[in-house]
């Protein structure tokens, strides 16, 4: 059974009371929230993914007001898993995007049995694309065009990779946009389901685009890796895809781990396969189209140097 079955009246009762529980690649999550935003967005945006049974969660979160006067002066909504609170409270009005930055944070800061790395996996064939970014590299806005031009979405945010092979495993979610990539999706994807915009955040302005079903479908299906491709938007920039030496793509991948270091030698393996199986490669673009085109031409190498 999928969130979709249920009702509105019983999805807005689990969160309640007893926990909405689901499932979101082999990680499962219990989420309790009062708040009319955080059930609309997930009753919006989560209605492909399986529900869990009530025997385990990896991650209990809830979304409510802060418990002190400023639930009632100032309206914010605080972020607490397992019962502690890490973030700061956010304004009301920002409780889907804070859901959705405490998920990430939940899964880089507590799951040690992969390697994480801070990047979109998209993929095709089989092969997956590793995409690190920074913010303000355009990552998320290619991530989200190439879903909706035949591009299967393992993740927008965190490379979950397999320590004993370098596979990459899936772990589908909103993909997250932010100012201009927001208009931008919606005229490239009219088809696609966005959450309404909400101002004034840390990061901008901030909307979610629903992942396809598809992805969503084959969240337990893990993929080989293809390709390291370090993503630059950059205004009136030519399309260029240029290949990098795998040792310089390992040592920027490590950078973009959030666990690399902790892990050790197991960390040093994982990034060893993910790298010694791809091509690697700087893109640099300004032209959507240019670059879906790029990457349709891509190809894996079946015997990696």
């Amino acid at each position: 059974m999928n969130i979709s079955t249920l009702s509105s009246e019983e999805l807005r009762s689990r969160l309640r009371h007893s926990g909405l529980r689901f499932r979101t690649g082999m990680l499962t999550a219990c989420v309790h929230s009062p708040l009319e935003n955080v059930a609309a967005g997930i009753e919006l945006l989560y209605a492909d993914y399986p529900l869990a049974g009530e025997d385990f969660a990896d991650f209990h979160v809830e979304i409510a007001p802060p418990r002190n006067l400023r639930r009632w002066l100032r309206p914010q909504v605080d972020f607490r898993v397992d019962g502690a609170s890490p973030f700061k409270p956010l304004p009301a009005d920002q409780a889907f995007p804070m859901f959705e930055w405490g998920l990430n944070w939940c899964v880089s800061s507590q799951i040690q049995d992969v390697l994480i790395i801070h990047a979109a996996v998209i993929e095709r064939h089989g092969h997956a694309a590793v995409m690190p970014a920074p913010p303000g590299s355009g990552k998320s806005t290619l991530c989200a065009a190439l879903i909706q031009n035949g591009w299967r979405l393992l993740s927008d945010e965190l490379a979950l990779v397999r320590r004993s092979d370098g596979a990459l495993l899936p772990l589908p979610r909103p993909v997250s946009l932010k100012n201009a990539s927001i208009d931008i999706m919606r005229s490239k994807a009219p088809q696609a389901v966005f959450t309404p915009a909400v101002r004034d955040t840390l990061k901008g302005t901030v909307a979610h685009m629903k992942p396809p079903t598809d992805s969503v479908a084959r969240s337990l299906e893990p993929a080989r890796p293809g390709w390291v491709i370090f993503p630059k938007y950059e205004s009136g920039a030519a399309t260029s895809l240029t290949p990098l030496p795998r040792g310089g793509a390992a040592l920027r991948l490590a950078d973009n781990a959030f666990n690399y270091s902790a892990l050790g030698a197991a960390g040093f393996e994982a990034l060893a396969n993910l790298v010694g199986a791809s091509r690697c490669y700087e893109f640099r673009y300004s032209d959507m189209n240019e670059a879906i085109a790029a990457f349709a031409d891509l190809r894996p190498d079946e015997q990696p140097l």
